[in-house]
């Protein structure tokens, strides 16, 4: 992380050329002269966050003796906006060059003596001094002479006697790096991919009980692409926007940011399954690799590896045995993967049919093998989501627990992390808790947007807006084409009271798709707080034609009645409500909200009481929840934040 770009770090694909390597470069130029990183931070987030924002820290700040040249050279790789970096490694190489030549001639040069073969190295001095000197060279010196002095520690540690000699020292070394970067990559430029999508594979046979299997494949391939390092994979919610649609393959590249493109037709037919797979450059639509695969169901998870293998060869990906690559295997039974496929499937529709469906592939892959991290995973994702109508006392423990039994399992896997801080910051309502398992996520995996979506989430409830914004934001350049991304975004403006920008973002997403229930459930909402009563009543009434989350729009409609001064409209609306909340699961705070509108306090605060009791998930945004304001002078209020663990 510390070596990222401001652009890799932001997530911001498009902009990633070998200007960000040149940024990279800089930060090891600035760390092989300090001994220190460049935007070293107490953890990833705060690392990350200096990357984009800090200064550019000086070498002279740690070593007195570096020459302004060279500050001069490294302030310019560690600009924040690519442009005014160099604008290639040879430039690099070239000015590092010339200031070594500068150095060469210095006394102090000609009499460093370099480290003989296998042996120590010396000085003029002959007398090893550790005052002054970095900590690399102090315990060196704690450690004795039991073993040779590497070159590297004999550059580090001379610094201290003769630190222009060390300087110059390290450029020679810096020099060739410089020299060695340009030529691979120039060597490679035409070979070498950094970034790619895998569109939804098409399943040819028009089965729809088939499409979980075309489906599935591609979305295991972004999902082992993505354990790749340094290799920028489109995620799910972006690359299936293109499900269904003839498209034109330059076109999909330069609207998502990426050099390659992965796309597959799947055919089966009983027992007998045929998958055809071609990757091909997007800037002149030539073929990198096609290959067919004629096998046995039997032999899926078999084919997904080895498509994986063939990818990561033909990107030139180069992955050292510390890395898992994606090799990392969570399940040998070829049964339980497709039951663990048919489980992503339908938890992709997010309907409430589709996620008990889902539940139910999940289990059934969890029996087939318990050890299967990623089904548990997939458990405690449909547990989790709003779409799930089971109470939150019935459906967050379940979640919970299957998200603990993941991790359990592998510790790394980011998903798990995720789901369990969402089941503690909206039903434990334990926040410290929550923002460690995020941060925990992030760390394993930075480009994940949903962690950073649902930390935004958290910043949101805490009310620090920016810091919401911020991350949302990442979630949304991550997954551009997302809709809950996007979504999101627009939910962290409103709550911000940023009400202009909320309706610009919200009809962004409705340009994505004009039918997304949840921007045509909150927009409404906006035009409220606007004044524009008649524009979100028409809203509310759009959004419940969509059959999709109900009591959300009907409390709504209910509450910009009520403070529009429809009063008769709006006790129809809070008796429907009620009627329904005798037959199935209706948030408390649903009713709570019209009572709010009334003006009727003590049925407001006695159905929010109600929902405390429910453990509602709508409670964890009351703190910033703009409707809720008419309640907020009130004690019962702040108790009821207090209670909820939500700062004043």
């Amino acid at each position: 992380v510390g070596y990222m770009s401001p652009e890799q770090a932001q997530g911001q694909v498009r902009e990633i050329d070998h200007r960000s390597d040149i940024f990279s470069f800089g930060c090891i130029l600035y760390e092989a002269a300090t001994g220190l990183r460049a935007f070293e931070g107490k953890d990833v987030l705060d690392s990350l966050h200096k990357i984009v924002y800090a200064p550019t820290p000086q070498i002279k700040d740690t070593n007195a003796a570096a020459p302004d040249e060279l500050q001069r050279i490294v302030r310019r790789c560690l600009a924040k906006e690519p442009e005014k970096r160099y604008q290639s490694i040879k430039d690099v190489g070239i000015e590092l060059e010339e200031l070594r030549q500068e150095l060469k001639g210095l006394p102090e040069f000609q009499q460093t003596v370099q480290p003989a073969a296998g042996g120590r190295a010396v000085s003029p001095e002959a007398q090893p001094k550790t005052e002054g000197a970095y900590p690399s060279a102090i315990r060196t010196a704690e450690i004795g002479a039991s073993r040779p002095t590497s070159s590297a520690e004999y550059v580090v540690s001379g610094i201290s006697r003769h630190k222009r000699a060390a300087l110059a020292a390290l450029l020679v070394v810096a020099g060739i790096a410089a020299a060695s970067w340009y030529y691979f990559h120039s060597q490679n430029s035409k070979v070498t991919i950094h970034s790619i999508a895998v569109l939804p594979f098409t399943n040819v046979s028009k089965d729809a009980d088939m499409e979980y299997l075309s489906d599935g494949i591609s979305e295991s391939l972004i999902n082992s692409l993505s354990q790749l390092p340094g290799v920028k994979v489109i995620a799910r919610s972006s690359a299936f926007a293109y499900k269904g649609k003839e498209t034109d393959l330059k076109e999909v590249a330069n609207a998502l940011g990426v050099e390659a493109i992965l796309t597959g037709r799947v055919t089966q037919r009983g027992e007998n399954l045929s998958i055809s797979v071609e990757l091909v450059h997007a800037s002149d639509k030539t073929q990198m690799w096609g290959e067919q695969y004629d096998r046995k169901m039997s032999d899926l998870l078999a084919i997904q590896r080895e498509i994986a293998r063939e990818i990561v060869e033909k990107l030139k990906v180069k992955v050292s045995g510390e890395e898992k690559g994606p090799a990392k295997h969570y399940t040998e039974s070829n049964e339980a993967y497709q039951l663990y496929l048919k489980g992503r499937f339908y938890w992709n529709k997010r309907t409430p049919e589709a996620l008990k469906k889902s539940i139910e592939y999940f289990n059934q892959a969890i029996e087939k093998d318990p050890g299967f991290a990623l089904a548990y995973a997939g458990l405690a994702d449909s547990y989790v989501v709003p779409a799930n109508r089971l109470p939150p006392r019935e459906a967050m423990p379940k979640a919970k627990a299957a998200a603990m039994r993941a991790l359990e399992l592998d510790e790394t896997l980011a998903e798990a992390h995720v789901s369990l801080g969402r089941v503690l910051a909206a039903y434990d309502w334990e926040w410290t808790s929550a923002e460690r398992e995020y941060k925990r996520a992030i760390e394993l995996n930075p480009r994940y947007a949903t962690a950073h979506q649902w930390y935004g989430g958290y910043f949101d409830a805490m009310g620090r807006h920016n810091e919401a914004i911020a991350e949302r934001k990442l979630a949304q350049e991550l997954e551009p084409l997302s809709l809950i991304m996007n979504f999101e975004l627009g939910l962290g403006f409103y709550n911000a009271r940023d009400y202009d920008q909320a309706i610009e973002q919200f009809q962004k997403t409705l340009e994505l798709d004009q039918n997304f229930p949840p921007a045509h459930a909150l927009l409404p909402a906006v035009y409220e707080q606007k004044g524009m009563y008649a524009e979100a009543i028409a809203g509310y009434k759009k959004s419940l034609t969509l059959k999709s989350e109900w009591a959300g729009p009907m409390a709504g409609l209910g509450h910009v009645y009520a403070v529009s001064g429809n009063k008769s409209e709006a006790r129809r609306v809070l008796d429907e409500l009620k009627r329904v909340s005798g037959q199935e699961y209706v948030p408390a705070t649903s009713i709570a909200l019209i009572y709010a509108g009334l003006g009727e306090k003590d049925q407001a605060f006695a159905w929010l009481d109600k929902g405390y009791e429910q453990r509602a998930f709508q409670l964890q945004g009351i703190k910033v929840e703009p409707r809720w304001d008419s309640l907020r002078s009130d004690p019962r209020f702040q108790d009821l934040m207090r209670r909820v663990g939500l700062p004043p």
